[in-house]
Formats: C-alpha cells, structure tokens, sequence
C-alpha cells in the first residue's frame, strides 16, 4: 500500500517562500516517479512540478517554471517541492502523487495523467 503525506504548507504573506514535504511510505520510493499538483478552489486541478525516479529529470508546465523546485531525497523516501516569490494566486491544496516507473524509466517524468496513488493535501494559504 503506498501511502503519501505532504506536509509544511500554511499561512504565509506574498513574497514568502514555502517548502513542502511529502513523505512516502509502504513502497520502494526509487522505483516511483513523484509529482506536484494543486488545486485551488474552481474545477480545475494544476500540474505543479514532477520528478523521475532517479531524480535525474524533472519537469514544470510554463506556468510553474521560475519560481518553483521539486526535488526528492531517495534515502529519506522524501519529495519536497519549494515554492519561491509566493503570490496570492498560488492559494490551493497542495497535493503529491506517485507513479511506478520500470527500471528502465528511471529518468523518465510520467506526465500529468498517469499518477495512480495520491496524498490528502496540504493547505496553502498566500495573503497579500
């Protein structure tokens, strides 16, 4: 059973930067492509950020390039997300989610679609 926790979002002003954690569980952590995705209130959902397996690639939609940084720490089974220059705007649930890659894969980034296991969120909050 793969279980995700993202932790470390919050209230914050505008300009602050944030880092958020997701920490996993119950699965080989190098063997899964992790990404970030929010949701802000509205139908749609954001793809954030996502990170091969290896950590040797990662990937950013145009919108998200500049101010945000995925990274993951396999040792600690950890993916963290930093977020820079926050804006109002930047306000949702922050959510992470995996995906198996095979070996093979191991530098390839699974796009937005393909995440099966997903964490409960985390709230950040970005006042002006």
């Amino acid at each position: 059973q793969v279980q995700l926790v993202e932790s470390g979002g919050g209230l914050v002003q505008a300009g602050d930067s944030l880092r958020l954690s997701c920490a996993a569980s119950g699965h080989t952590f190098n063997s899964y492509a992790m990404g970030w995705f929010r949701h802000a209130p509205g139908p749609e959902r954001e793809f954030v950020a996502a990170i091969s397996s290896s950590g040797g690639a990662t990937y950013y939609p145009d919108s998200m390039k500049g101010r945000f940084t995925i990274s993951r720490d396999n040792a600690k089974n950890t993916v963290y997300l930093r977020m820079n220059t926050l804006k109002p705007e930047d306000t949702a649930v922050y959510y992470c989610a995996a995906e198996w890659v095979p070996p093979s894969e191991s530098d390839v980034v699974p796009m937005y679609y393909e995440y099966t296991y997903w964490g409960q969120g985390t709230q950040v909050t970005v006042s002006s």
